[in-house]
């Protein structure tokens, strides 16, 4: 072990001593204790990045990322110990507060810089170790003064766990200075797994201001089941302490009228914060679509600053550049590097422009202090910078006026209001009501859009008259005219306050025009004639085994039948006396025959048996394998044969729309100027444009409305592209016809109404309260499944029973059947022809005559017995 211990020294001196020559002391290693996997890759690439910086200067880093556990200290530690047997100068992370402290232990007794990029509430004065994230308590300092700028008086406090509640502790100073009641709450999941249970307890308590603590990886699914429990209205007002909310989706939360306010040390969505993004993002090779939701985390942020700090004091202490070697530590001994507090000192004492997070400062205890926040609030727009927050000074500069919860809505009202709310006639959405009866204003018409419209005027104690859009579009901007037409036009116009109908949200109507939250989720599909059961063939019963099982196992019959008349032979037991009652006969004789042979083995494999009966334990075991061969075979067989005959396999002629896209027979064709039309002609996707180039050159697939699209499906050769909701109204109805594929899309139906409108938040609110007691469920039921022959295809499907098999499924085995009576006919004809052709010819006798004669014995089927002429007994007696 010792001597193992030296030829180690010895080499990494000659190492360190050839690096030294070829380098002139200007290499040094850093190392890093990533469990993330774009922590590793934004350190290889930074690394890269400041080596670059300063291409002409004598220091040149080399990256030593190391992957480690999250929540294994051990294996943190044998990273830690790996990378400083190869000579490192510095440490970065881990970014795991579990193994933080024991690598913290480890880094201060060895005597080298760690530098930790994770929030942590006990950081460790006069130590080894940096922390570049801003200290817990000038955090939540911004927190207190936000809470009591905002004048909340009651606040609910939400933490996720143990950590996060020793994060907001500062927080108790509102209670104990100010008096603002506080009320903390655990983010305990429920038995389905979800938040739902607290979240409900918390809608129901009277508190209104909720202050929101949870890691990252949550907060987008916290938001999510909080809109689903209903508390994302204008009633309640968030604050949310990750100061990574800049980085998760917040575009279902914009229009519900709530007000959440966070925090954030940089702008992830600034383009060189982006284009930083993308590189380290093209080192992970993650694909070009998924890049547009990644952005830069805080964690990450500081790791970028850290590299450009450490690589900069490292340039500035020119004086013990040449000292600094790298040098092999072991963790089992007590040595030290000599180095590791000046370097650490020098960062403590630096004031740094970080390029991302901003000004870095440290406090004589080295903590960094001193740095700003932007205060931010999600707007329609997205999130929004509305002020900002100087931990120096601890002051807060708002960019505009913060109104906090918006009281617009309510103070307008919708209470005995009356709007005008146009729509076009879509089934089942809004149609003309089928009774004899002439009908005036709102009783013409019914649908699932009207009894919408209904339910919210109940809600909200509004008044609403119908209008009908004659020429039935529902709204197109028409790109050389700059201008709208159909129902958008009319909101645009001020003729119309709402509009409902299958009015799909998109990007472009968002510009024009407000939406609601989504009353109907839903996506682009094909509607295309059912599958048609393949038709049975006559062979169907061989269909349970491949042709090359078939091989197979003739192949098989043949070899074992050989082996068995080969073995037979071989076998001296298989020889045995014809005269039993002769102790020693003349000669012996085996049953094993080569047609013995195949007969002993076809009668396995029919599962029939022979009157031959092996002696010898050669055939014996052959035979027993082969019957467990039978056995397994014919079990299979049998199983599947089951399966073929009774399961009826359909058959379509494309399943996807690449399929669709590639083939040439079937047209297809969507709704003029509509939003799947627009779907089509935006998407980037390849397989997407050549089905919009196909539909721009062929303009005579395209319909006038789906009525038309679900006639020419049913009547030519023709798929339609349509709304998925849409789909499933047809297909209850139009038995013929099905949805083929999944969603193209995701997207949702909403009520429209004039931008900047006063009234939706208190719509969205309504539309979510539909959704939470379950009335918009039950009004699609209604529609798609009850009213207007909804039942007549689920019906008939339900009642469909199996059907017994018919000649068409079983015709091939009564086709064998036949096939063998005929060939065993005829073989036996053959063989009487050859035994009486050798008989004539050895008696010299008319081939002819005897034949009719042996034909005419045949026929006589009233006696089953032959007589034998003098010659043949006399043959006979010769022979014996």
């Amino acid at each position: 072990m010792i001597h193992r211990q030296i030829i180690k020294c010895v080499l990494f001196i000659l190492l360190v001593s050839l690096l030294d020559v070829i380098a002139e002391n200007s290499i040094y290693r850093i190392g890093g204790l990533f469990s993330d996997s774009m922590h590793q890759a934004a350190f290889r690439v930074l690394v890269n990045k400041v080596n670059n910086r300063y291409s002409n200067s004598p220091i040149e880093f080399i990256a030593e990322p190391y992957n480690t556990s999250y929540y294994n200290s051990l294996d943190a530690r044998k990273g830690v110990c790996a990378l400083m047997e190869r000579g490192v100068i510095g440490v970065f992370g881990p970014s795991s507060p579990y193994t933080s402290k024991y690598i913290q232990a480890i880094c201060d007794e060895k005597e080298i810089p760690q530098i930790e990029i994770h929030f942590d509430a006990k950081v460790d004065r006069n130590k080894c170790v940096i922390n570049l994230h801003p200290h817990p308590e000038q955090i939540f300092q911004f927190f207190n003064y936000l809470i009591a700028y905002l004048g909340w008086d009651k606040v609910i406090i939400l933490f996720e766990d143990n950590e996060s509640l020793l994060r907001i502790s500062p927080l108790l100073e509102l209670n104990m200075e100010l008096g603002i009641d506080l009320v903390f709450t655990q983010l305990d999941k429920d038995s389905a797994g979800s938040y739902r249970t607290v979240l409900n307890a918390l809608k129901k308590s009277p508190y209104k201001n909720i202050l929101l603590d949870c890691s990252i990886d949550v907060l987008e699914e916290v938001l999510t089941q909080a809109q689903q429990v209903g508390l994302m209205t204008d009633e309640y007002n968030f604050i949310i302490t990750n100061l990574d909310i800049s980085v998760i989706d917040l575009e279902p939360f914009q229009y519900g009228g709530v007000n959440i306010t966070g925090a954030r040390i940089f702008d992830p969505t600034s383009e060189d914060v982006k284009q930083l993004t993308k590189e380290i993002l093209d080192t992970m090779r993650i694909p070009n679509e998924e890049k547009e939701n990644r952005y830069l985390k805080l964690t990450t942020a500081l790791l970028v600053d850290g590299i450009h700090l450490f690589y900069d004091v490292i340039h500035g202490m020119p004086d013990i550049q040449s000292d600094i070697l790298l040098e092999s530590l072991d963790c089992r001994d007590s040595d030290s590097w000599m180095y590791g507090y000046t370097i650490v000192n020098q960062i403590k004492g630096r004031d740094y422009d970080g390029i991302i997070t901003g000004k870095i400062k440290f406090d004589g205890e080295g903590f960094r202090r001193d740095f700003k926040m932007d205060i931010v609030e999600l707007t329609e727009n997205g999130l929004t910078k509305v002020g900002e927050w100087n931990t120096t000074s601890k002051t807060m500069n708002i960019l505009r006026q913060y109104t906090g919860n918006t009281e617009q809505s309510s103070e307008i009202g919708l209470f005995n209001r009356t709007f005008k709310v146009i729509t076009c006639l879509t089934d089942p959405y809004v149609m003309i009501k089928q009774i004899p009866e002439q009908l005036v204003g709102n009783d013409r018409y019914e649908g699932f859009g009207v009894d919408v419209i209904d339910e919210l005027s109940l809600l909200l104690g509004f008044n609403y008259t119908i209008l009908e859009q004659k020429d039935g579009i529902i709204g197109n901007f028409n790109r050389s005219t700059n201008e709208w037409n159909g129902m958008v036009r009319e909101i645009i116009d001020g003729n119309a306050d709402l509009a409902i109908t299958d009015l799909t949200i998109t990007s472009e109507r968002e510009n024009a025009v407000d939406f609601t939250m989504p009353f109907m989720n839903l996506g682009i599909s094909i509607l295309y004639r059912k599958p048609k059961p393949v038709p049975p063939s006559l062979f169907m019963f061989t269909s349970p085994f491949s042709t090359g099982v078939w091989i197979m196992l003739g192949v098989a019959y043949l070899l074992v039948s050989i082996s068995i008349f080969i073995m037979g032979r071989l076998s001296p037991s298989e020889w045995t006396s014809p005269f039993p009652c002769i102790e020693e006969p003349e000669y012996l004789i085996n049953q094993f025959s080569i047609r013995n042979s195949l007969w002993f083995t076809i009668g396995g494999l029919l599962q029939q048996g022979s009157e031959l009966a092996p002696t010898s334990i050669s055939i014996r075991t052959v035979s027993g394998f082969w019957w467990f061969f039978v056995l397994i075979m014919v079990a299979s067989y049998t199983a599947n044969l089951a399966a073929f005959l009774t399961v009826e396999t359909l058959v379509t002629p494309f399943k996807n729309i690449e399929e669709l896209a590639r083939q040439t027979e079937i047209q297809y064709g969507a709704k003029r100027q509509g939003a799947t039309e627009n779907f089509f002609r935006d998407s980037n996707l390849s397989s997407y444009r050549n089905i919009w180039n196909h539909l721009k050159e062929h303009p005579e697939y395209m319909t006038k409305d789906n009525e038309e699209g679900v006639k020419r499906v049913e009547s030519e050769n023709y798929a339609y592209f349509m709304e998925s909701t849409t789909i499933e109204y047809i297909v209850q109805r139009h038995c013929s016809l099905a949805q083929v594929g999944g969603l193209l899309d995701d997207k949702g139906y909403g009520i429209a109404m004039k931008k900047e409108s006063p009234y939706r938040n208190d719509l969205s609110t309504a539309v979510i309260k539909l959704q939470e007691t379950g009335k918009l469920t039950q009004l699609k039921i209604k529609w798609w499944k009850e009213k207007r022959g909804g039942s007549t295809c689920s019906v008939s499907s339900e009642t469909s029973e199996a059907e017994a098999l018919g000649l068409k499924n079983v015709g091939g085995v009564f086709l064998v059947l036949f096939v063998g009576a005929f060939l065993g006919l005829v073989g036996s004809f053959t063989e009487m022809a050859a035994h009486v052709y050798a008989k004539c010819k050895v008696r010299k006798l008319s081939f002819k005559k005897e034949l009719r004669k042996e034909l005419g014995i045949t026929f006589k089927f009233k006696t089953n017995m032959k007589q034998l002429s003098m010659e043949s007994l006399s043959e006979n007696n010769k022979d014996c």
